[in-house]
């Protein structure tokens, strides 16, 4: 993988249209823009429950969007990341179907998780108050079969995402055939979505177990005699974030977007240093993505202190729905539905009052945050929340997941503040600084954040309190400044 800014995106939301045209935007508008772009779930359905995240078949292109044939073209030129569902798969598969219809006779019951595979001694009150939950309610799911017995199913999520028996020949085969169906069609890379609750245990919290990283460790060498790289997505406490860093190939830095937050809203970048020095340096860096922004990730857990006290926390989420005028605390808990308990949901342009220097203040720390970074179609953009999406579908992650076309995409491009963070990616991109030894310095309200490789030399001097934002970058003996307003401005 390059270490230059990259896409995340839907194929649909970004452009209105299919791969082919995602393709002609980043070969036009979007033109040395990005070396990689994350495509976001583009398999049969596109539109289920949660936003193609239940997949019906995971091995086929939704035909709204076009084919692998149009997918493969498109990984031709640029780097492409696509998700591996490990952990679910949708209620309305053939496969499901199956099991709903012959019950334990099905070809595929092993492919399933049911309770009495982990608990075939029953699940006790002691043993479910251990079991870890990202979202409320059960993580089961009772079906009916056809001899009548009610058989309860793992659903980590919802009642439409039925978990899968990794553990099975069945389950195994699956990942497999959707790994070398990636191979086959230029996927370079996979994110494994949410494959911290793939292994469930008797007695434990089912997250992130030691049989889990070797689950992942194994699915990532199959991975990797593909040709295909693995970052894993989790978010948890930042030291457990550290100690997975340790023991896969790449992670997320999901602590740096709320923390940035709290330099801004603060003027004050300790916790933010703090972070930043002992931050894993084998990541993908984010402000935003089709989620929302996370607030487990700096948070204290089980008595152990976080990048952030619980306090600091309640201010931060509470600046945020002031910032956004109350449109994030709409989206965000029980004000809608498809909740997780650690995120808050809200576009991060919004999340920072839509102040335009404040924003590309945010986004230069993250272009010079250790990591290679990459940048959602909606904080490319800039874009407002999407309060008549969220309306009409009561998600909560909708507030940022809008539809756009080549014509809204067109007028978003003229913004100021667009055209001064495309002018920050060239910058990012463009320096071979990056590719070296980072370092960083800060106090109070002042953050320098540095880079050398060698004669290639890039420097980020920010002082929140003034509003002052300068990048400084050397080159063979020569020399140049930005001013960060300055880019605004142009």
């Amino acid at each position: 993988m390059k270490n230059n800014v990259q896409l995340i995106t839907y194929v649909d939301r970004l452009t209105g249209a299919g791969v082919p045209e995602l393709a002609a935007t980043l070969e036009g508008p979007l033109s040395q823009l990005f070396s990689g772009v994350h495509l976001l779930p583009f398999y049969y359905p596109i539109d289920g429950s949660d936003a193609g995240f239940d997949p019906i078949d995971h091995t086929l292109v939704d035909e709204r969007l076009g084919t692998w044939h149009d997918v493969k073209q498109l990984g031709a030129n640029t780097e492409l990341m696509a998700d591996l569902i490990v952990n679910h798969m949708s209620a309305q598969s053939p496969e499901f179907k199956d099991v709903l219809a012959k019950g334990r006779e099905s070809a595929y019951w092993d492919l399933f998780l049911t309770k009495d595979k982990v608990f075939p001694n029953g699940l006790t009150p002691e043993l479910q108050s251990k079991i870890y939950r990202p979202r409320p309610g059960s993580c089961f799911t009772a079906f009916t079969l056809p001899n009548g017995e009610v058989a309860e199913f793992w659903t980590t999520f919802t009642d439409n995402q039925i978990d899968i028996d990794v553990h099975s020949q069945a389950g195994k085969a699956y990942l497999h055939r959707i790994l070398n169906t990636f191979a086959n069609n230029n996927i370079k890379m996979i994110r494994l979505d949410a494959a911290g609750y793939a292994i469930k245990k008797a007695g434990t919290s089912c997250f992130m177990l030691d049989e889990t990283f070797d689950f992942i460790g194994a699915l990532s060498e199959y991975a990797q005699s593909l040709g295909i790289e693995t970052l894993v997505e989790i978010h948890s406490y930042y030291k457990t974030q550290i100690d997975i860093a340790e023991r896969v190939g790449m992670v997320y830095d999901f602590a740096l977007p709320p923390l940035v937050l709290h330099s801004i809203f603060n003027q004050d970048v300790t916790a933010l240093v703090n972070w930043l020095t002992i931050s894993p340096r084998n990541c993908i860096t984010v402000l935003d993505t089709h989620d929302g922004i996370g607030i487990i990730d700096v948070g204290p857990m089980e008595g152990q202190p976080g990048l952030l006290s619980d306090n600091e926390i309640d201010t931060l989420v509470e600046t945020i729905h002031r910032k956004s005028h109350g449109e994030s605390k709409k989206a965000t808990g029980a004000a809608a539905s498809n909740v997780d308990l650690y995120q808050v949901n809200c576009t991060y342009y919004d999340a920072l009052g839509k102040d335009d220097y404040d924003y590309l203040v945010a986004r230069a720390i993250q272009f010079f945050s250790p990591g290679t970074p990459q940048v959602y179609y909606g904080g490319l953009l800039a874009q407002h929340n999407d309060m008549q999406l969220l309306a009409a579908s009561n998600v909560g992650r909708d507030i940022n997941r809008p539809y756009l076309d080549s014509e809204k995409l067109t007028q978003q491009m003229q913004r100021p503040v667009v055209q001064a963070l495309m002018k920050l990616i060239a910058l990012r991109n463009d320096s071979a600084a990056f590719d070296g030894q980072f370092d960083v310095q800060g106090q109070g309200s002042r953050l320098t954040l540095r880079w050398q490789n060698e004669a290639q030399v890039a420097t980020l001097n920010l002082d929140l309190a003034k509003r002052s934002g300068v990048i400084e970058l050397e080159s063979d003996g020569h020399s140049r400044i930005v001013n960060l307003s300055d880019l605004i401005s142009l």
